[in-house]
């Protein structure tokens, strides 16, 4: 997989998505939202890729928001539109039924913050900041960063955060739920490396269940508590199940199959 504004490598069953745009502190653009959607989109039916980690390059950002050259001089229609599309593919990232994990490496500004609350698990080097400080421009947060802070961290703090336009430090961001751990820059990379290897290690079919469920609590007209009936009983008629289970009562560690 080759990309202009991206940098991938498969390793070990981990896909690692690297925004590479260093002199822009890696802000996103619609050519990166395009490639990231591509990304993901070809990755989904590849039984080679397990799980993704993402991070920028480079070490002061992981993304220190969007490009706002791009969109400066946008209509209403076009600021909507803008918005919509980065909310849909983050959706895609939220509801990916492999694991993905931000491996959150300095800036996460805007619409950085966004893609790393758009993961399952957030993971940030002890330089990292946080912050949604569109307000500063004139504008809210876009990409569904009003709705995903308040569900990490609370409507209070989230309020505070986002009508101040405050930038936080990875140590207060993990004290709020914001991230998982806060590691060494240099062992940030390892650290995610390990986390998704241990959820590897675990059913797929099992984990992408887990995932479906959680989505479902925070999707407006859906019963999460019916969701997690209907997964757990899939689970029932797959070779996962059969092999955990034998594995379990054969005192063995289990060889999933993925299926």
């Amino acid at each position: 997989m080759t990309y202009e504004n991206i940098l991938t490598e498969i390793k070990d069953g981990i896909l690692t998505i690297t925004l590479n745009r260093p002199k822009q502190l890696n802000a996103l653009n619609k050519a990166v939202f395009t490639e990231v959607e591509s990304i993901f989109t070809d990755i989904a039916t590849k039984d080679e890729v397990k799980s993704i980690l993402i991070t920028g390059s480079g070490e002061k950002a992981f993304a220190a928001g969007a490009d706002i050259k791009e969109f400066a001089n946008f209509s209403v229609e076009e600021g909507k539109e803008l918005s919509a599309n980065g909310q849909r593919i983050f959706k895609i990232i939220e509801t990916f039924s492999k694991p993905v994990i931000a491996a959150v490496n300095g800036f996460a500004l805007g619409g950085g913050l966004e893609l790393a609350m758009a993961c399952h698990i957030r993971l940030a080097s002890d330089n990292a900041r946080f912050g949604q400080p569109e307000v500063s421009l004139g504008v809210t947060p876009g990409y569904a960063g009003t709705q995903r802070l308040t569900q990490l961290i609370g409507k209070g703090k989230a309020m505070e955060l986002l009508m101040t336009g405050a930038m936080i430090k990875a140590d207060e961001a993990l004290k709020l739920g914001l991230v998982n751990y806060v590691i060494p820059q240099g062992e940030l990379i390892a650290k995610t490396e390990e986390l998704l290897k241990n959820i590897m290690k675990q059913s797929p079919v099992a984990v992408a269940g887990v995932i479906a469920c959680v989505d479902a609590y925070y999707t407006d007209g859906v019963d999460g508590f019916k969701a997690e009936v209907k997964e757990f009983g899939k689970c029932f008629g797959t070779e996962d199940f059969k092999e955990g289970t034998d594995a379990f009562m054969n005192k063995r560690k289990a060889d999933f199959p993925g299926k």
